[in-house]
């Protein structure tokens, strides 16, 4: 790797780092209710806890916003310093370590999940056997959390089971062993949430169909 490819994937990383790090929810919470949303509902800077504080429409709002910012990581900000699969990889981590750990609220942020699914899509572009992956989990989370009604329970499972579908499509090792750090940082951020499905103290979501909570 030559010194210019080195700087190019620097400088992609760290545009991509502080693009994932915008702590949507939080500025939300601020602009909308004029409220620090770490001090409300789970205390998570993510869309679950926007949905729960702020409403449906904002927390959709954040939770594209969180998938938009993966995306333009990886195909914008690599595409026009790095765009080698290797150079969109290590876009994908940056962006993601921004979200969970980000740099504008004392590096603590959000779980991941969006800005994580927003990545992948994004890699999709350049790594077309990863479409059916990506999708299969897509669809794997949407069936578990409308059986279970529980966020968490879904990003956990489907998290496990994403380097199983990677290497089920015969994607490149580069991707398999992305979706192991992915995997990885999905539940090193959901420790109490899987303290809480243990216990039995996991709060479900309220369905429009629901009788009870």
């Amino acid at each position: 790797m030559d010194i210019m490819t080195f700087v190019k994937i620097l400088a992609s990383a760290g545009l991509s780092y502080l693009l994932g790090s915008i702590p949507t929810a939080y500025i939300f919470g601020k602009l909308l209710k004029g409220i620090d949303i770490r001090e409300h509902g789970s205390k998570n800077v993510g869309a679950t806890n926007a949905f729960r504080v702020l409403g449906k429409g904002p927390g959709a709002a954040v939770l594209i916003l969180d998938i938009i910012k993966g995306i333009v990581a990886v195909v914008f900000v690599a595409g026009l310093l790095d765009a080698s699969v290797t150079g969109r990889i290590i876009a994908a981590v940056a962006a993601v370590c921004g979200h969970n750990w980000t740099c504008f609220l004392n590096f603590k942020g959000g779980k991941g999940i969006a800005t994580t699914l927003g990545v992948l899509i994004g890699l999709t572009v350049v790594i077309p056997q990863a479409r059916m992956a990506v999708l299969l989990c897509l669809g794997l989370w949407i069936a578990i959390f409308l059986i279970s009604r529980i966020v968490s329970l879904s990003s956990l499972i489907t998290a496990v089971c994403l380097p199983a579908f990677m290497i089920v499509f015969n994607v490149p090792t580069s991707m398999i062993i992305l979706s192991i750090v992915f995997c990885v940082f999905i539940v090193i951020r959901h420790q109490p949430n899987i303290h809480r499905l243990l216990s039995a103290q996991e709060p479900r979501v309220r369905m429009p169909w629901s009788r009870t909570s």
